[in-house]
């Protein structure tokens, strides 16, 4: 009898065909064209025609996780009957590497974006350097600064004189988020949430810990804190979109500092979530007894995904909030 651990000889368990990733992509595509429709309402849209943006967007996200709960119920129930051979779980961190990566990668464009309006388009457009030369005619009288409380199109008296095609209107807020602008640091929120995520990886490396030594009360107890820790992060940012909104008129029509804020803090939520679920799921699997010391890749891949989350909040809170 072979030995279960050598990848040397045995066979290569191959899954059968499945259109999973084919209706995950399809969900995942109609999710995306609902949210960019919801964000050109916003902008465009008449507030008195309804439309169906966000039918399309909650029912793509729907189809796409419940695609993703039977694909990994699969994936789950042949580990659990012993069809995936040691080479086999050699892919599966091969692909968990890759995904992160391109994970990696889709949050450098945004940062990229973020960099760009900062560095090169805002300034030009406040006329500085050869690229500002024609924008300080068409925008005459704006002064550029980060947060951006200005909007150029405001500079210039509104939307009704805007010199060029009018693509909406746009307001400033009145209030940026960033640190300069708290008068109480004890009630910033962002700063709570960097103390919750932060920890948050802690007790997930406490938790891995205790499954390697084969400490499933340990490794329980530590990860469902993690999932907790998750959870008052989501709450935490609802009230500062909350506070953003109602209180300091940040929307994403506040020009290219409300677009850039919503859109790296909101997808990075959306991925905290993600993250969130993925560890509540490996809690439920471990209570149901499914993890031993040597097989937990379930939890292995779910942490790395939360150490990155985490490291991504990181630059978040140091070129969204501080610099």
């Amino acid at each position: 009898m072979s030995n279960p651990t050598s990848t040397e000889y045995e066979t290569y368990y191959v899954p059968e065909k499945s259109k999973m990733a084919v209706m995950a992509t399809i969900g995942l595509i109609l999710s995306i064209y609902g949210a960019a429709s919801i964000m050109n309402d916003m902008t465009f849209g008449d507030p008195t025609e309804p439309t169906s943006s966000w039918s399309i967007f909650l029912c793509g996200l729907f189809f796409f996780m419940a695609t993703l709960f039977v694909w990994f119920r699969m994936a789950i129930r042949e580990n659990i009957a012993g069809m995936n051979s040691a080479q086999l779980k050699k892919s599966y961190v091969l692909g968990m590497y890759w995904f992160i990566f391109s994970e990696v990668m889709f949050f450098f464009a945004f940062f990229g974006a973020l960099f760009y309006l900062r560095n090169l388009a805002g300034p030009w457009l406040a006329g500085e350097g050869d690229g500002g030369r024609m924008n300080g005619i068409l925008w005459e009288g704006f002064e550029f600064s980060w947060p951006m409380m200005q909007t150029p199109q405001e500079a210039v008296g509104g939307a009704v004189v805007q010199p060029i095609a009018n693509n909406g209107s746009f307001t400033s807020a009145e209030t940026s988020m960033a640190f300069a602008e708290v008068s109480h640091w004890y009630h910033w929120l962002p700063m709570w949430n960097t103390f919750i995520l932060l920890t948050s990886s802690f007790t997930c490396h406490v938790a891995h810990l205790g499954i390697l030594d084969g400490n499933k009360k340990k490794f329980n107890l530590w990860l469902g804190i993690t999932v907790a820790l998750g959870i008052v992060f989501l709450f935490l940012q609802v009230a500062e979109y909350y506070e953003a909104y109602a209180l300091f008129g940040l929307t994403l029509n506040s020009g290219v500092y409300g677009s850039t804020f919503f859109m790296l803090t909101g997808f990075h939520g959306f991925h905290v979530f993600m993250g969130m679920t993925m560890l509540a799921i490996q809690l439920v699997r471990s209570l149901r007894g499914q993890f031993t010391a040597d097989d937990h890749f379930g939890f292995e891949a779910s942490s790395w995904y939360w150490h990155f989350v985490d490291v991504v909040w990181v630059f978040l809170f140091l070129f969204v909030y501080i610099l």
